[in-house]
């Protein structure tokens, strides 16, 4: 039982994208009125800022890992793992 004055948490980036893949699949069964789409959409919308939120806050703490003692940014390329 939740308190109305608990803050909801907000989704992980893996609920936001669940829920964007099952919304997704919900839209192209195309079995939706018109009233139904457009709340999947909205509801898309929002998973799709979660996802950016979460992405950014990463770059962020990335960037923070890559400063020199000087604060500089240090740039890296992404080294793909061998296959």
């Amino acid at each position: 039982m939740g308190s109305k004055n608990q803050k909801e948490e907000p989704p992980s980036f893996e609920q936001a994208m669940a829920e964007l893949e099952q919304i997704v699949g919900e839209l192209e069964g195309s079995e939706l009125t018109l009233e139904q789409s457009l709340e999947r959409y909205e509801r898309g919308v929002k998973a799709v800022k979660r996802c950016r939120e979460v992405l950014d806050k990463a770059e962020k703490r990335l960037q923070i890992l890559l400063s020199d003692e000087e604060g500089n940014l240090t740039e890296k390329p992404f080294e793909e793992e061998a296959q």
